[in-house]
Order: structure tokens, then sequence, then C-alpha cells
């Protein structure tokens, strides 16, 4: 993974509402017995203290960052966490190198 790319990983995870954010979404994918590991936004909003425009910027950054993954269904957004970011970050904070 490049350089860039990870600091736009770490930059989009430090802001503290789009952490917490995040870690609702991961949250959500926890506590889900379905194998799609999605969650409605409209389920996490009201666990959260902030307004609907935040959250939709917020979940904008993280899809840009690749850290989530967003489908529209009807007129709801689902997010799910980018389970193969997730692994390669995971290596390369491990220092593991990759046998590809």
């Amino acid at each position: 993974m490049d350089i860039k790319k990870m600091a736009k990983i770490f930059k989009a995870l430090s802001n503290p509402n789009r952490l917490e954010l995040y870690l609702k979404i991961a949250d959500a994918r926890e506590s889900d017995f379905q194998t799609s590991g999605e969650c409605f936004v409209t389920d996490i909003i009201d666990s959260l203290n902030i307004g609907a425009p935040t959250i939709s910027h917020h979940i904008k950054e993280l899809a840009n960052a690749d850290l989530i993954i967003t489908e529209k269904r009807g007129k709801f957004l689902t997010c799910r966490v980018n389970e193969q970011l997730v692994a390669e970050i995971i290596k390369l904070l491990t220092l593991r190198q990759s046998t590809k």
C-alpha cells in the first residue's frame, strides 16, 4: 500500500466524529447475524450526537478513503466495512510482508 493512500486513511480516521461513525458501522457488522455485514445509516444515526448532513459528509469521507463501502437501497443508504482494506492495514501495522 502506498504512503499517500495510508495517509488518506489515517486522516479520515483522525476526526473523532468520523472515527465514532466508523466504529458504529463496524459494531453493526459484528452484531449482525447476516452474512452481508451491512447496516443502514438510519439505524446508527440516532446513536450519534451529530446532524444528518454532517453524518452524510463523514460517510463520504470514509468512503473516499475506501474504509467503507456504501450502497443505495431504495431511499436508504447502507454501509459496510471494507474488509480487504482492513486486512491490508493490519498487515502494514504488524510489519508483515506480503507473500505475493
